[in-house]
């Protein structure tokens, strides 16, 4: 998870409106919002998946944020946090528990070449989908930054 916090010279009911009918579902984007007790505005952004094979194309970024009153007059903080998508933490897990597991039984007496092979291969699967989802992530990161940035 990683963190963004910033100023902007705008109310944060102005701020929200500004995201919503920017962000709506005709964009292609989840967008929620909820107003809080003592002016506090969160929201949360992800891209809507119509298809089980868009999960390769889109950016798997989960985005949170709040809005509240800055100090100054008409200023509002803006806090961010953004997550990977909690399905690609799951694909990735089972890959790397299930090599593991072939680990195991390797180790309790599965001398076949085969699960030496299996178990490579799991493994490796899990090490490239992890590493290649990291890149992935970062750049939606700062997709979502350039986004953000140029709406408010």
């Amino acid at each position: 998870m990683k963190n963004w916090s910033f100023k902007v010279k705008c109310k944060p009911s102005e701020i929200s409106k500004n995201l919503e009918a920017s962000l709506g579902a005709a964009n292609g984007f989840v967008f929620t919002i909820k107003n809080n007790q003592n002016d506090l505005i969160s929201f949360k952004i992800r891209k809507r998946l119509l298809y089980a094979w868009y999960i390769l194309y889109h950016n798997n970024v989960v985005v949170k944020g709040s809005l509240s009153n800055a100090e100054g007059k008409g200023e509002t903080n803006v806090n961010i946090s953004f997550s990977q998508h909690l399905l690609w933490k799951f694909v990735i897990f089972v890959h790397l528990l299930l090599a593991l597991s072939f680990v195991i039984a390797i180790f309790l007496g599965s001398n076949d070449i085969a699960m030496y092979v299996l178990a490579i291969i799991t493994l490796a699967i899990g090490v490239f989908l992890w590493l290649r989802l990291q890149k992935k992530y970062e750049r939606n990161i700062q997709e979502y930054k350039d986004l953000i940035c140029n709406l408010l």
